[in-house]
């Protein structure tokens, strides 16, 4: 997420209206950018400005803005928009209650649901096919956006909710390497990409496994990545598609121990493309330790140090 983008939802994020993945990398790129929390430091300072002079609103005014927006859009559209038949889906109906009684009606709704959750999930056996589904179904957090009742006893209820899965098998099963795969490019979590190529690089048979690798060493931010990747491409060194990375790797990447290693590995491949990327990286290596390694590797060639 860039920075202008991060500034322009910033109103949103302080009313709590960002999804949860929403949020998630909102707080990622406020904790790499000082900028950028000054900013929202400055925004916070701003609304509590209006609060302080907010005036009193007639009750139900943000009911009935909404009701007016609604028929407005379906005026234009001539029939209901997605999200407002989304709505009417989950609309939660039940008998007219008093206005005073709608806020504690809609709590006593949702903690009703919470403990029947807890009384069904726990009445479960483990081992029992019930268990394996409430695991798979049962959600991780929720999160009430906003209630809205509409003067009449109905409200709507708009929820977040996150759910969790908890899949076991080996890389060999296609459902698993292609969730391993998936993880191995998820931008977010190095950690997860690291663990996720060290298991991969155990199943380099899959030529869709080896062009992940292949992708990984070239392109992933994380060193630690590339280094796992290079160590499960090792037996593909003399593979021509993997030379021809591994050489470009070496005069592109920034960590000196990835280009190391890669010497290493197209060092025992007696090819005179590599004594010219090897006289190009001495003429540009500014780490002490690669230089005094590639020089080597072109003494061991019988190769000049220099280009001519």
């Amino acid at each position: 997420m860039r920075c202008d983008e991060v500034r322009k939802i910033a109103p949103l994020f302080l009313y709590g209206e960002l999804s949860f993945d929403g949020e998630e990398q909102f707080e990622q790129h406020l904790e790499g950018c000082p900028d950028c929390r000054r900013f929202l430091e400055r925004e916070k300072a701003l609304q509590s400005c209006l609060d302080e002079v907010e005036s009193d609103l007639p009750a139900g005014l943000l009911g009935t803005c909404r009701r007016d927006l609604r028929a407005s859009l379906e005026s234009s559209s001539g029939h209901p928009g997605h999200w407002e038949r989304w709505r009417e889906a989950f609309a939660i109906r039940w008998i007219p209650l008093p206005s005073f009684a709608q806020p504690a009606g809609a709590i006593a709704l949702v903690l009703f649901g919470f403990f029947a959750a807890r009384f069904y999930f726990g009445s479960i056996s483990p081992g029992s096919s019930d268990a394996q589904h409430a695991a798979l179904t049962a959600p991780l957090s929720t999160r009430i956006r906003y209630l809205e009742p509409d003067g009449s006893g109905h409200v709507q209820i708009v929820v977040d909710e996150t759910r969790q899965r908890v899949l076991t098998g080996d890389a060999d099963d296609e459902s698993i390497r292609r969730l391993l795969l998936t993880a191995a490019q998820d931008p977010r979590n190095p950690g997860l990409r690291v663990e996720s190529v060290d298991l991969l690089k155990n199943h380099m048979e899959s030529a869709e496994v080896r062009r992940a690798l292949l992708t990984a060493l070239q392109h992933d931010p994380n060193a630690g990545v590339r280094l796992k990747a290079l160590d499960g491409l090792k037996q593909f060194a003399a593979d021509p598609e993997t030379r021809q990375v591994l050489m470009h790797v070496l005069l592109a990447d920034k960590n000196p121990g990835v280009r190391t290693q890669v010497i290493d590995l197209l060092v025992r491949q007696k090819n005179e493309k590599m004594v010219g990327v090897f006289q190009e990286l001495m003429h540009k290596e500014q780490n002490g330790y690669v230089r005094l390694r590639c020089e080597r590797a072109l003494r061991e060639m019988n190769a000049s140090l220099g280009t001519f």
